[in-house]
C-alpha cells in the first residue's frame, strides 16, 4: 500500500517506521528539523529502537514536508497529530486532526482516513457525518514515551474502531508489520474504540494515583513504604508492576485523557472518574509540602523529564513541584542538558552538573539517577524501584 503518515511526534513516527517495512510510507511535518533528521535517517525524537531502525533497516520511507507530495497517490492517511485539551471547552482541540482530514479529502480523496490521534468519545463519528463519508475510521494508540517503535513491534492489542472489509485490511497491515505472533485484533464501533483509549489511560492514572497515595500515607506516618508496596503487590490479582511512586501522573497522555474522560461524565454520576484527576494535584500539593518542611533556599531539580528513557517533558509532574514551592518564595534551578535556553520558566538552568550540585540545598527528582548516588543525602525523590 502507498501509506501517509501525518505527524512526526511519538505516535506517527514510530507508525510510519513501523509500517515501511512492508509499504511505502510518506513520513510528513510541518517542522523541517524533523524532516531533515529522518531524510539522514535519525529519529528525531528519543527512542532507542526507532533511532536503530532508521539507521540499520532497510524502510520504504520517504521524509517529507511537501504537502502535495506527501497525500499524492495514498491508499491509507494516518493522521497522528497533537490533540491537546483545551481547560476552557473541557475538550480535546481536534481542529489539527480536522483540518488533516479536510486536506486528505480534498488531495485524495479515494484515500481511507485512520485516526490515531487521541479524540473525544463520538468525535469520528460526528466527522463522517460532518464530510459526508464513512471511510474515517479510529484506532487508539498505546505508547510508552522512549518504546514508542518497541510497543508497536510487540503490541498488547490492535484495536480498529470498525467492522468493514477495509478495517480489517488495516488490521492485518498492523499485525503483520509486528514481531510479536498471535497478537489480538479487537474490531468495535469507532466510538467504543475512542472509550476504549480513555478508559484504559485514566485506569492506569488510578494506579499510579493508588500507590502515590499509598506512599503519602507511608511517608507521613514514618513507614516503610517499599515494604508495604511490595507486600500488596505479592498478590497476583494486583501485580508488581507499574507501582513506583512519582511526583504525580504526568507526560503527554494520562493528565489530559483523564480530563477528557472527566468531562464526559458530566452528565453521568460518578465517584472515582473525578477522584482520579484531583488525586494528582493532592499528590503534588503533599510532595510540595514535603519539601517545603525542609527549608531549603535553594532547590535543584534533576531533569524536567517523565522518566529516563525520554526526552519529553511536556505536562511533567516535577513541573507541578516547582510552581508550588516557588509560591513559597523559594529559589529553583534546574538541570535539562535537552534544555539550551538560560531560563525554564523564570528558572535559572545550569547545565554544569557540579555547579548545579553545589548551588543546590535540596535537589528534587522524579526518577533516581546514578549520577546523584554520591549526593543522596540532599536528594529527595519518591522513586524506591529504581524504575518508571
Amino acid at each position: 500500500m502507498n501509506i501517509t503518515v501525518i505527524g512526526m511526534g511519538y505516535v506517527g513516527l514510530a507508525n510510519a517506521v513501523l509500517l515501511a517495512q512492508n509499504h511505502n510510507v510518506k513520513a510528513f511535518d510541518i517542522d523541517p528539523d524533523k524532516i531533515s533528521a529522518l531524510k539522514n535517517k535519525k529519529s528525531p525524537i528519543h527512542d532507542n529502537e526507532l533511532s536503530s531502525f532508521l539507521k540499520k533497516k532497510k524502510l520504504r520511507l520517504i521524509p517529507t514536508n511537501n504537502k502535495i507530495e506527501a497525500y499524492k497517490d495514498s491508499d491509507l492517511v494516518i493522521v497522528a497529530t497533537p490533540t491537546n485539551y483545551d481547560e476552557i471547552t473541557n475538550c480535546f482541540d481536534t481542529s489539527i486532526v480536522e483540518m488533516v482530514i479536510k486536506e486528505s479529502m480534498e488531495i485524495c480523496p479515494h484515500a481511507e482516513i485512520l485516526i490515531k490521534s487521541t479524540v473525544p468519545v463520538g468525535f469520528t463519528n460526528e466527522i463522517n457525518n460532518k464530510f459526508g463519508t464513512s471511510k474515517i475510521i479510529f484506532s487508539p494508540e498505546f505508547l510508552r514515551e522512549g518504546n514508542a517503535l518497541r510497543d508497536n513491534l510487540h503490541p498488547t492489542r490492535i484495536i480498529i474502531g470498525s467492522k468493514s472489509p477495509k478495517a480489517k485490511q488495516i488490521g492485518e497491515i498492523f499485525r503483520e508489520a509486528a514481531l510479536k505472533k498471535d497478537v489480538k485484533i479487537l474490531y468495535t464501533s469507532s466510538t467504543e474504540a475512542e472509550a476504549i483509549k480513555l478508559f484504559s489511560n485514566t485506569f492506569l492514572a488510578l494506579r499510579v494515583s493508588f500507590f502515590n497515595e499509598l506512599d503519602s500515607y507511608a511517608e507521613t506516618n514514618s513507614l516503610n513504604s517499599r515494604e508495604i508496596i511490595e507486600g500488596v503487590g505479592l498478590d497476583p490479582r494486583i501485580g508488581m508492576h507499574y507501582n513506583n511512586p512519582s511526583f504525580g501522573y504526568g507526560g503527554y497522555c494520562l493528565p489530559k485523557d483523564t480530563k477528557q474522560l472527566k468531562a464526559n461524565y458530566k452528565d453521568v454520576p460518578n465517584a472515582i472518574i473525578n477522584a482520579i484527576v484531583d488525586a494528582n494535584s493532592t499528590r503534588k500539593d503533599f510532595i510540595a509540602d514535603q519539601i517545603i518542611m525542609r527549608n531549603p533556599k535553594i532547590v535543584g531539580v534533576y531533569r524536567l523529564v517523565m522518566k529516563a528513557s525520554s526526552d519529553n517533558y511536556r505536562s511533567s509532574s516535577i513541573q507541578g513541584i516547582m510552581k508550588r514551592i516557588k509560591a513559597k518564595g523559594i529559589e529553583v534551578i534546574v538541570f535539562e542538558p535537552s534544555l539550551k535556553d538560560k531560563l525554564f520558566y523564570r528558572s535559572k538552568v545550569v547545565n554544569n552538573f557540579d555547579e548545579f550540585i553545589s548551588s543546590s540545598d535540596l535537589i528534587i527528582t522524579n526518577r533516581n539517577y546514578e549520577e546523584l548516588t554520591p549526593y543522596s543525602n540532599k536528594v529527595y525523590t519518591r522513586d524506591l524501584f529504581g524504575k518508571d
